[in-house]
């Protein structure tokens, strides 16, 4: 299976990403992931990356689309995989089609801005030991600070609310009109992710077997 994860920061992709993986034995593969390894090996695009990185520019989408058709040429994709983050824009997505390297479905996970927005804000972080909590799905018992090693809580800038409004302009802008170019191709899918995780996970599982 051949899968793009569509949807805005905060939908839950990567998480959904990762139960795709285990229950179809296909990796998922996220685009930071991919740039931060090309440039770890050196490989010939990773040091083109490397240079674009260190001049301060944005990674152009010939060179995403050149990283993606190298990692899924990789033994591990064989039997498909699932792209996180990628295709970011319209022309990203006709490269990828005209490369030739074929799609099954595009999964859309689509949660309202409110609800994306309060997720997103509501998160603390301990800065010492990572763990990460949630003022109301999952509080510290220690309130303001970590209930694992006692260092006060923080809120990370990309969990700001103004942070997270900016992205998600930056989403409905750049990446949503990805939706209409899958529909008009007859591969997109879309299943509500505002509930928990589990049964987002129950919807997503369903519609992959549809």
């Amino acid at each position: 299976m051949k899968l793009i994860l569509l949807g805005a920061p905060g939908a839950g992709k990567g998480t959904q990403a990762k139960v795709i993986s285990e229950t179809y034995h296909i990796p998922a593969i996220s685009t930071g992931d991919m740039i931060r390894a090309a440039v770890r090996e050196q490989t010939e695009l990773g040091k083109r990356v490397q240079s674009l990185i260190e001049a301060g520019a944005l990674v152009d989408d010939e060179t995403v689309v050149a990283l993606v058709k190298e990692r899924v040429a990789a033994d591990d994709c064989k039997n498909g995989y699932i792209l996180d983050g990628f295709p970011r824009t319209i022309p990203q997505a006709e490269a990828y089609r005209d490369a030739g390297l074929g799609l099954d479905k595009c999964l859309e996970i689509h949660v309202d801005d409110e609800v994306i927005i309060k997720r997103m804000s509501g998160r603390r972080v301990c800065p010492k030991c990572g763990a990460t909590f949630h003022i109301d799905s999952l509080p510290s018992a220690a309130g303001d600070q970590c209930d694992k090693c006692g260092e006060d809580l923080i809120i990370r800038k990309d969990d700001r609310p103004e942070t997270v409004l900016e992205r998600l302009d930056v989403y409905h802008q750049q990446t949503e009109p990805l939706k209409a170019f899958y529909e008009a191709e007859g591969l997109l899918v879309t299943v509500d992710g505002q509930q928990g995780v589990e049964e987002t996970t129950k919807l997503v599982l369903a519609a992959l077997e549809a």
